[in-house]
């Protein structure tokens, strides 16, 4: 069991700990790929005492039964806890709990539960994933400081992660599809629970996952994915909309936003969508890099890479997915409702980042939890100027199959100081994912975002 990460872990980890871009991995290492490491890196073994099993390739098919367009039918739904973690047996589970985990429990003592079941591995992705992820990891690097990437398409670019930095250009990266429209809103529930629901319609065209993406056309574009917004509902904010472009090299060309604001029918450039700027209608409750877990130019920070360690994080969430829950099910005071999440343990990459000493941003201090299967961050706790727990938020996830991708179904971020959180993904009741469209670049233009507005 990873109580902590082990001195081997350790000792490696602190040979690169600064943000200098580094020697690629070795041919032998990217032999390992599909060997004694996944197609993604993680380990392929089962743990020690067998509690998190080797991965098998994750979900190859859909449960019997769903149909495209469907929200997923969850294949563990006859499985039972194996055990809860609550506040009379949190002393016993604290070792694969993050301090922010921890400190929910301590807020929320009488509410505040984590139901835990058996470990699935379900992560699974194409095998044009897997083949560019072993193509391109001898030659995937980072611009200089960090900020961007290049020689690398399509896969995880580093498989074999040596900084705290490439570790979070993994998430940044992972597959998720190619283009993506998601139905869905968000709530920030009051310290009574009540709420106002805010809808969204989202599409995302990730030019990095294209199957025939080359490293030269990525380059030469330098885009990774354009990203567009529209609030839905409620009708006083109806038609504002949001556009992103996201550059491959930050240094060369930094994000692109525009924002069309529906009351004064114009479209603005953007440039403050970025870093600690708050998140569209979120009650100042996470900033703009918050979303997604974290988003975004990493230039503010030094990243660290830890270790791996074992840690109970949101996993397989097909029961809080579910069609047959209303938002009033999920939503109540302080946390969303335990009775519909699932815990699982899985090993984890631990990634600190700490803020320069010439920057600014309300996050003094931020740890990320990044599933070793997935690439996925899945816990971050986050700390305040005063070095003081401020945030705790949770992914939780669960595997696309019809694509395959492993992603989240709601990300819930929790504010220590006010006891309020936002729940971002609220779907249970809009349309499911859209996977299977073909998007096409002048749909993510200024004046389609104005005609979206409209």
């Amino acid at each position: 069991m990873f109580k902590k990460p082990t001195l081997i872990a350790t000792a490696f980890c602190s040979l690169f700990s600064t943000s200098a871009v580094l020697a690629k991995i070795s041919a032998e290492d990217a032999a390992r790929l599909g060997q004694d490491l996944t197609p993604l890196g993680a380990q392929l073994a089962a743990n020690e005492d067998g509690s998190i099993p080797a991965w098998n390739g994750g979900i190859t098919q859909a449960p019997k039964g769903y149909e495209q367009g469907m929200h997923h039918i969850d294949p563990y739904a006859a499985e039972k806890p194996l055990f809860t973690i609550d506040k009379s047996n949190i002393a016993q589970y604290k070792d694969n709990l993050s301090p922010g985990q921890i400190a929910l429990f301590e807020a929320y003592p009488d509410s505040f539960k984590m139901p835990v079941y058996k470990t699935h591995r379900s992560a699974s992705y194409p095998q044009f994933v897997y083949d560019a992820t072993k193509k391109y990891a001898t030659s995937a690097e980072l611009v200089e400081g960090g900020n961007g990437i290049k020689n690398t398409a399509i896969g995880i670019p580093f498989p074999i992660p040596k900084t705290g930095l490439e570790a979070i250009w993994n998430h940044l990266l992972r597959y998720r599809g190619l283009s993506i429209e998601r139905f869905g809103g968000q709530a920030a529930p009051t310290a009574s629970g009540s709420y106002n629901y805010v809808g969204f319609d989202e599409k995302l065209l990730v030019k990095y996952s294209d199957p025939s993406a080359t490293a030269e056309q990525l380059q030469d574009s330098n885009i990774l994915f354009k990203f567009k917004q529209k609030v839905t509902k409620p009708a006083r904010l109806a038609g504002t909309a949001l556009l992103v472009h996201e550059t491959m090299d930050q240094i060369l060309t930094p994000r692109q936003a525009w924002t069309y604001n529906s009351g004064q029918r114009r479209v603005r450039r953007a440039p403050n969508v970025a870093y600690d700027a708050p998140g569209t209608a979120s009650d100042s409750l996470r900033t703009t890099d918050d979303f997604d877990m974290f988003n975004g130019s990493p230039n503010r920070y030094t990243w660290t890479l830890k270790g791996k360690k074992e840690l109970y994080i949101p996993y397989n969430s097909y029961k809080l997915h579910s069609d047959a829950l209303e938002y009033d099910d999920i939503l109540k005071p302080g946390h969303i409702n335990p009775q519909h999440t699932r815990y699982e343990k899985h090993r984890v990459w631990v990634v600190e980042a700490n803020l320069k000493d010439d920057t600014r941003h309300i996050y003094k201090k931020r740890v990320f939890y990044i599933d070793e299967d997935s690439w996925q961050v899945q816990v971050a706790d986050i700390y305040d100027n005063r070095d003081q727990l401020y945030r705790v938020a949770m992914a939780y996830g669960l595997n696309y199959y019809e694509v395959p991708t492993q992603w989240s179904t709601l990300e819930v971020y929790h504010d220590l100081n006010s006891r309020r959180y936002l729940a971002i993904g609220l779907d249970n009741q809009e349309k499911m994912y859209d996977f299977s469209g073909s998007f096409k670049d002048n749909e993510f233009t200024s004046s389609a975002l104005r005609r979206e507005g409209r």
